[in-house]
């Protein structure tokens, strides 16, 4: 019986280890296309995971809601501050620091 709790126990583990990992490459791919478009440079290439938790969608139903932190430029110079945030697997915002446009 042991044995059972454990396996059943690792692949929970293991399903919410690639949840993460597909839901953190998700938001990867939605900031740098929308930092393509507002002409801004995702630095590092890199989102990190910031906080999460439950959350209800406009459905009831229970999905994990995470944010992401990353950094950009729109100069090169200076390094601002952007957030993502998802709820399961679908982006529900952007948002961007005030950045200093370069014409």
């Amino acid at each position: 019986m042991i044995d059972l709790l454990l396996i059943a126990l690792l692949l929970l583990i293991g399903s919410y280890w690639s949840s993460g990992t597909k839901a953190r490459e998700i938001a990867f791919m939605a900031v740098a296309m929308h930092c393509k478009k507002m002409d801004v440079v995702l630095l590092d290439d890199y989102v990190a995971l910031n906080a999460q938790w439950l959350k209800r969608d406009t459905d009831g139903k229970v999905k994990v809601w995470r944010s992401y932190e990353f950094e950009f430029s729109s100069t090169g110079a200076e390094r601002y501050q952007g957030k993502v945030i998802l709820l399961g697997r679908k982006v529900s915002t952007i948002q961007l620091e005030a950045y200093r446009i370069v014409e």
